[in-house]
């Protein structure tokens, strides 16, 4: 199995600076026993941190020479998607974008603004990922993936340093986890400084969850508000792997307290962000469970994206 190691993180670092955003990293001021801070990654280029791993792998590709003039294809319909159209258009080649026939048409539409041939096959995100890699085969294109492959992981790690670098002395680093591929990130670049990660899961979207108790991946059922972006069936062995450590702590939090964290960025700061970067902070405000910083400790909770709706926040 392929670890990620401290050569593909600098890597990943010296391709990505100056083309993706450096996250903004602000203090909460509310009061607690412990020193806060929220990196604001939803800031990132296309709305979220998957900027980073998309610029990543095509600029790696690019440097090997296997970069074809077919471009990129992916099936994603969501930040990945999104992700991959902007960086096929930082290099000059096609992206091709699978959906299903049910794909939102604002989705679409921002996909075709970043410059993408969208391609709408089947009622199932099975079946454009079907299309979508029957294309790759037929038309010579590269086929990414939304977080299962090294580079994609590797480019989102990028962001500890630069969150040590706002907070000095930092003790741990939150974020959420779906198919795992900034969690492996973000694990990997931690422990290399003695950081600890807290990776969150929704109560029923728990595939790193799962896959620790098993001791291998597994599929799992998912069921939760932050589906969209967490609702991976299975964990990547990477971030399996990023997971088998002392210095990962895993934590499960419930819808209502994903909710709750999601509105309370609204109501104090006036930041409309996805529920799955509310997951991250849920496991800090969660009175039920979480993760209980000790005195003192600094932490740095990632708020990851913020490709959503905010209808739902602004109505009362």
């Amino acid at each position: 199995m392929h670890r990620l190691t401290s050569g593909d993180l600098k890597e990943a670092a010296a391709r990505v600076a100056g083309h993706v955003r450096p996250v903004t990293v602000t203090a909460d001021p509310r009061p607690q026993p412990y020193e806060r801070w929220l990196a604001l990654e939803f800031m990132q280029h296309t709305g979220s941190f998957k900027a980073r791993g998309a610029h990543n792998f095509l600029a790696a590709h690019r440097e090997a020479g296997t970069l074809p003039e077919a471009g990129v294809t992916i099936a994603s319909g969501g930040n990945a998607g999104l992700a991959c159209a902007w960086a096929a258009r930082w290099q000059g080649v096609p992206a091709t974008v699978f959906l299903p026939e049910s794909a939102p048409q604002v989705k679409v539409a921002r996909l075709r603004g970043y410059g993408a041939d969208v391609r709408l096959a089947g009622s199932e995100y099975a079946e454009a990922l079907a299309a979508c890699e029957e294309f790759a085969r037929t038309s010579g294109a590269l086929a990414s993936h939304a977080y299962d492959h090294p580079l994609i992981a590797a480019g989102a790690g990028t962001l500890v340093e630069e969150i040590r670098g706002a907070v000095a002395g930092l003790d741990t680093v939150v974020v959420a986890v779906g198919g795992g591929g900034l969690f492996a990130g973000v694990a990997t670049a931690a422990r290399q400084h003695g950081i600890r990660t807290v990776a969150v899961e929704p109560e029923n979207c728990r595939a790193l969850d799962a896959a620790l108790e098993a001791g291998r991946v597994v599929d799992v059922p998912v069921d939760s508000v932050a589906a969209d972006s967490l609702g991976a069936r299975r964990v990547t062995r990477l971030a399996l792997a990023a997971a088998q450590s002392d210095d990962v702590t895993t934590v499960l939090v419930p819808d209502r307290a994903i909710v709750r964290a999601r509105r309370a960025l609204w109501d104090d700061r006036r930041v409309a962000v996805e529920h799955a970067a509310a997951t991250a902070l849920a496991a800090l405000d969660d009175p039920d469970g979480g993760y209980a910083p000790a005195e003192g400790e600094r932490v740095a909770v990632v708020l990851c994206g913020a490709n959503t709706d905010p209808a739902d926040l602004v109505r009362r």
